[in-house]
């Protein structure tokens, strides 16, 4: 919700959250079954979209995710 709501509140700016997916920490005793470079990937994807990109939405790796 807190996204959505940024999202509207700053219509020129593109809002999103992100899930990076289950990632090797020492957090979850390194059990994880991605690299931390795999788990950044959608972060930095979204960190770089342009203006005309999706705001307000929730994704993985793998596109959209239902709220």
């Amino acid at each position: 919700m807190l996204t959505v709501q940024y999202a509207k509140a700053f219509p020129e700016m593109r809002i999103n959250s992100v899930e990076p997916g289950f990632i090797k920490t020492d957090l979850n005793d390194n059990t994880g079954t991605q690299t931390v470079e795999q788990g950044a990937e959608i972060v930095v994807r979204l960190a770089q979209i342009g203006p005309d990109g999706p705001t307000g939405g929730y994704f993985d790796a793998n596109g959209p995710l239902p709220w």
